[in-house]
């Protein structure tokens, strides 16, 4: 039951992170390979516990990433808008 838990949440954040790295600046190729890598690595990770630090890891990714593009967007805006 823990495991089929554990398993929809990694398959969620995958689908999130596959979504986000499409507008990421190296490309949306580039990021693809490198979180099929990523996840690919820990595939035989088998305790709950370092699963859930994986997890906890990843979602810190998606949290840096939204940043990254709400930052992007801003100084797109700010420079569109406003002259220096």
């Amino acid at each position: 039951m823990m495991t089929n838990l554990l398993r929809s949440e990694v398959v969620r954040l995958y689908k999130n992170l596959l979504h986000l790295g499409r507008e990421y600046p190296k490309g949306g190729d580039y990021f693809r390979d490198r979180l099929r890598a990523a996840f690919a690595k820990n595939k035989c990770v088998q305790d709950p516990e370092q699963i859930k630090q994986l997890i906890a890891r990843g979602e810190f990714v998606t949290r840096e990433l939204e940043a990254l593009y709400y930052l992007r967007k801003y100084r797109a805006m700010k420079k569109r808008y406003y002259e220096d």
